[in-house]
């Protein structure tokens, strides 16, 4: 599981004196904790390695939009240092799909449900997150569902 991996990566930030890997998975385990504490209420993924990869994904997009902010501001120092995050996180993110196999499971959603315009992206949007959920960057799979359909 993700959480173990995790928990192994912090000892041996600790041991190795490592402070930038040690405090990032501290953010990370931070993070989850707090979307174990919201899923009490709510309805929880039923794989926990998908609810620690959604944390994690959502935990790398924030820091990719302060790189670039921090980046038009001149800030690069600060720019280095969210990369270095994103880099820690991203070792216990799974392999992302590549852009011809995102395309090949969307055209096998579109294929199998019968989806034939705009109108069916909701459908294709909602059964391309629940099965590759883990190992896809939604926000551009929606544009390439987009060019798929239209």
């Amino acid at each position: 599981m993700i959480r173990d991996d995790i928990k192994a990566a912090q000892i041996t930030a600790m041991k190795a004196g490592d402070k930038e890997t040690r405090n990032t998975i501290s953010l990370m385990q931070s993070a989850i904790k707090n979307r174990d504490i919201e899923a009490r209420t709510g309805k929880a993924p039923d794989d926990d390695d998908t609810l620690v990869v959604e944390v994690l994904q959502k935990m790398v997009k924030q820091r990719r939009e302060s790189i670039e902010m921090f980046a038009k501001g001149g800030r690069q120092e600060l720019a280095d240092a969210e990369a270095a995050e994103v880099a820690v996180i991203e070792r216990f993110l799974p392999k992302q799909m590549s852009e011809s196999e995102t395309s090949a499971a969307i055209e096998a959603i579109k294929a199998e449900i019968g989806a034939s315009g705009m109108k069916d992206m909701g459908r294709v949007m909602a059964e391309l997150k629940a099965r590759h959920a883990t190992t896809l960057d939604m926000s551009k799979a929606s544009g390439l569902v987009k060019a798929a359909l239209s």
